[in-house]
């Protein structure tokens, strides 16, 4: 499967959304939407509240977490649930990311508590997971009294339901799966900003039926994370909610640890480059492939440098083919790493022109139309004019190309390579998180 599938309308996304929604045996999940006054502003405000419910606890769950150093009491809860023996639900709301909030830790336990019961599990077999706005607090009473809700309309056909519950600024719900003989893996994200990982990104919720130990899931969760979610950015900011939970009802056939890896390394890689492309305001997805690189460490870190340097993101999104911004964004990460190469051997290629090479760059009057129009086809939708409140609005809220702009960078320095994912930065992404909380 590639990793962008191709629409020509909405309906026709939504079609194949349910397609890959239809939930591993063993599992349900459920939601419920009500409104509430936040304290902090005194506003009335609404909020999304999601069940992902087990037939019975595994014990074959795996999680990963942000390394924030002020990440959220869910984040807390959910470390110290990898040493319980078993999980049975995650409960995951948006709106409020319960981050630095007075009691966040109480009330993280309190909604656990209360879905343990609703469910008839024990507190300690749930897994919070909260997004939205920091340092807010959780409306405890108003969250409890929907889990009924969400319990009463809890269903084992489709996890699309939950994967458009978990939205909060992203343009549509985010899919993927992988059928193998005698079982699935089924994946959704919610992610569009504040998106720069590390061992996690943003909230990603992973089910399979097929038979594996906790410890090969554990393993195979960590290198698929880094693979994928450690390999994209769309604003360089590290959330204080990043989660990613992998969990097995064990229902169906057994695998080897080798072919499981190989298939959650899949689901991950196209929920990834999903979230990039539902970026806020992203108009180009960049896609740098680094190699020649002494290390992983190196070629990431590079890949990186490109993607999130705000000169280079504008020009992008300007489709202007300003390669001198590029070539500075490579120099600049191997200075900061001490990675020195000499600039003689290292080549950069946009799209398919030789950008940079032998120390020198490699431009003329035609290839500058060239690289224009290069930029121009790859972009996903151009920028309208914005409302009377001065908010932006994309014409589509699916996706409807697979192209990106692709940037290959050989540093002469080695034998590895990476490949890193981003976007541009436009009007939109500055409208949207301007008024975020309005």
């Amino acid at each position: 499967m590639a990793d962008v599938m191709v629409f020509r309308t909405c309906d026709e996304h939504d079609a194949w959304l349910r397609e890959q929604s239809d939930l591993p045996a063993g599992f349900r999940v459920g939601s419920a939407t009500f409104r509430f006054v936040a304290e902090e502003v005194q506003r009335e405000t609404e909020m999304r509240l999601s069940l992902l419910v087990l037939d019975e606890p595994s014990e074959a769950f795996a999680a990963m977490f942000t390394q924030n150093a002020f990440c959220g009491d869910a984040i807390h809860v959910g470390r110290e649930r990898l040493a319980y023996d078993s999980l049975g639900a995650v409960v995951v709301n948006n709106k409020i990311a319960n981050v630095a909030a007075p009691g966040g830790r109480e009330a993280a336990e309190s909604i656990c508590s209360a879905v343990g019961a609703a469910l008839g599990f024990d507190a300690s077999q749930v897994l919070p997971s909260s997004t939205g706005v920091i340092g807010w607090c959780l409306p405890v009473n108003a969250m409890t009294a929907a889990i009924p809700h969400a319990v009463e309309h809890l269903q084992s056909q489709s996890i699309l339901p939950m994967a458009r519950a978990i939205m909060t600024t992203d343009l549509y719900p985010k899919v993927r799966r992988r059928d193998l003989e005698g079982g699935s893996i089924v994946g959704i994200a919610k992610g569009a900003g504040m998106v720069e990982p590390n061992l996690a990104t943003m909230l990603v919720f992973i089910t399979t039926d097929l038979d594996i130990d906790r410890d090969a899931m554990r393993r195979a969760l960590k290198r698929a994370v880094n693979g994928s979610f450690n390999a994209i950015s769309i604003d360089t900011d590290q959330s204080t909610s990043d989660t990613v939970v992998l969990v097995s009802s064990r229902r169906g056939a057994s695998i080897s640890e080798d072919a499981f890896t190989e298939a959650l390394c899949d689901v991950c890689r196209e929920l990834a480059v999903d979230v990039v492309r539902n970026g806020e305001g992203v108009h180009h997805v960049m896609r740098v492939r680094v190699e020649g690189a002494p290390d992983h460490t190196i070629a990431r870190a590079v890949g990186k440098s490109v993607v999130n340097s705000p000169l280079w993101q504008c020009a992008v999104a300007g489709n202007d083919p300003n390669v001198g911004r590029l070539i500075m964004a490579v120099g600049k990460c191997l200075e900061q790493n001490n990675a020195w190469f000499a600039p003689e051997a290292c080549s950069v290629w946009l799209g398919n022109e030789v950008v940079f090479e032998e120390g020198r760059s490699r431009l003329d009057a035609e290839k500058e139309k060239r690289l224009v129009r290069y930029l121009k086809e790859a972009e996903l939708y151009e920028s309208g004019a914005p409302d009377a409140q001065g908010m932006f609005h994309p014409p589509i809220n699916f996706p409807a190309h697979a192209r990106c702009v692709d940037i290959v960078i050989d540093l002469g320095g080695g034998n590895v390579a990476c490949t890193v994912w981003g976007g541009d930065r436009t009007h939109e992404y500055i409208s949207e998180n301007a008024d975020y909380r309005s």
